[in-house]
């Protein structure tokens, strides 16, 4: 079911070991572009039209405009499962108790008398959040789109999410997004909701369509043909991340639960047939048990067959290692989206990890927690790109800008270094701006 990889006796190198090493989906994002990018350039030139042809095209639905009516998500709100709202509400409330002390101050810092230089943080005007909705839909990741976009103060939100087959909005004319995802952003108070799913979605955000303006900044995650348009549509749009297949990794001694192991690995295995559910162990016998484990626990599962072709993928597997000094540096390797530490002294173990999207520590933290109701964010870098990426965060929605407030005499004092640096790289029109102010002559 899930292959091993064993690293007993392995040589450890100083500089990390090979990440080549180590299972990992295949998710080629380059070449999917040719596919993406005449869909992104139609979407640019035809708009709302080849937004509603591609919704035909892809999805099976006949659209006559693609922003949801008002009306569509109030329904959906008023007709959601008590429960389902009362879990939303409660993940919104703790999702912002999290994303609300992430906000940043302005600091400013007097360099000299007379010349600070201040960092102000200010929100981007708009973004535009992207919900998944192929084999599951994700009312969950609108609360992790949209609380620290709010937190951080931006002003225009949009949500896009694909349109359905088979929902209540036939009544709205017909395929509309998953009536959860709809009712997550009413209670959210986001009104901006589109039909679109895919590559057109990142264009429409882009572009902008007749219906939709464009933003600055598009954030969420989704299939390579999302990630694929993020990667060719940058620097129009800022990006969060080219999101992957999603990804857990266990860390796990002697001492963890089985049950609970295989049970976390198979949580995640459910996403998709590319999901990676990856155990490191120094304990043969908790590897063994845990394949058993997965074997009795997949067999009673909903989406058996969904999770058994992740687990028997290359990007699955069981790695043995000597030590958990070996276990750590396999796991700062390996950069997973989402980290859990099952061992002796978990909270110990896990201060000393440094490449992750995030970690969960001990028995009772699994990732499912995070995914829904532990108050962080799970829109996580995958791929590997832990080692030098963040989750989404109020940071995202963020820039800094400096301001730079000098009085003429705090000018003067640097303007002779100022002029020596512009002339070394041989720049004199620099300097030349600064003696301008001072009758040509550079003080001493």
């Amino acid at each position: 079911m899930i292959s091993r990889i064993d690293l007993r006796g392995a040589a450890f190198p100083e500089g990390g070991i090979d990440r080549d090493l180590l299972p990992r989906a295949e998710f080629d994002v380059e070449a999917a572009l040719d596919r993406v990018r005449p869909i992104c350039e139609d979407v640019r030139h035809r708009g709302t039209a080849a937004l509603i042809d591609y919704a035909q095209k892809f999805d099976g639905v006949t659209l006559d405009r693609v922003r949801v009516p008002a009306e569509a998500l109030s329904t959906a709100l008023a007709e959601l499962d008590p429960k389902i709202r009362a879990a939303l509400e409660e993940s919104i409330r703790r999702a912002r108790i999290v994303h609300r002390e992430q906000r940043r101050t302005d600091t400013t810092v007097q360099v000299v008398p007379g010349g600070t230089v201040t960092e102000r943080w200010v929100p981007v005007e708009r973004v535009g959040l992207y919900v998944p909705g192929g084999l599951a839909a994700y009312a969950s990741s609108v609360v992790m789109n949209v609380v620290p976009a709010q937190e951080a103060g931006v002003e225009g939100i949009a949500v896009s999410s694909p349109p359905q087959k088979a929902n209540f909005s036939e009544e709205f004319g017909g395929g509309l997004p998953n009536p959860t995802i709809l009712a997550a952003c009413a209670l959210l108070g986001v009104d901006e909701v589109y039909a679109a799913g895919g590559a057109q979605a990142i264009a429409m955000f882009a572009y902008g369509t007749e219906e939709c303006r464009p933003v600055n900044l598009v954030t969420g995650p989704g299939n390579i043909y999302v990630a694929s348009a993020k990667r060719l549509l940058k620097g129009r749009i800022g990006i969060d991340a080219e999101a992957g297949p999603t990804e857990i990794a266990v860390l796990a001694d002697a001492t963890a639960d089985p049950v609970h192991v295989a049970a976390d690995l198979i949580s995640q295995a459910e996403h998709d047939t590319l999901a990676a559910a990856v155990l490191v162990t120094t304990s043969v016998e908790l590897a063994e048990r845990v394949e058993k484990e997965l074997a009795a626990q997949v067999a009673a599962t909903k989406h058996s067959e969904r999770i058994l072709t992740a687990l028997a993928g290359r990007q699955s597997a069981v790695v043995l290692v000597d030590t958990i000094d070996q276990g750590l540096a396999v796991v700062d390797a390996y950069g997973a989206e989402h980290l859990e530490i099952q061992t002796a002294d978990a909270a110990a173990v896990a201060a000393r990890v440094r490449n992750a999207g995030a970690i969960f520590v001990g028995a009772y933290a699994p990732v499912s927690l995070g995914d829904y109701c532990a108050g962080s964010n799970h829109v996580l870098p995958t791929g590997g790109c832990a080692c030098h990426s963040s989750g989404l965060s109020v940071q995202s929605f963020l820039r800094g800008i400096h301001v730079v407030d000098y009085s003429r005499d705090a000018l003067a004092e640097v303007t002779h270094h100022v002029v020596t640096l512009a002339d070394a790289e041989d720049l004199p029109a620099h300097g030349a701006a600064l003696r301008a102010r001072f009758d040509w002559q550079v003080p001493q």
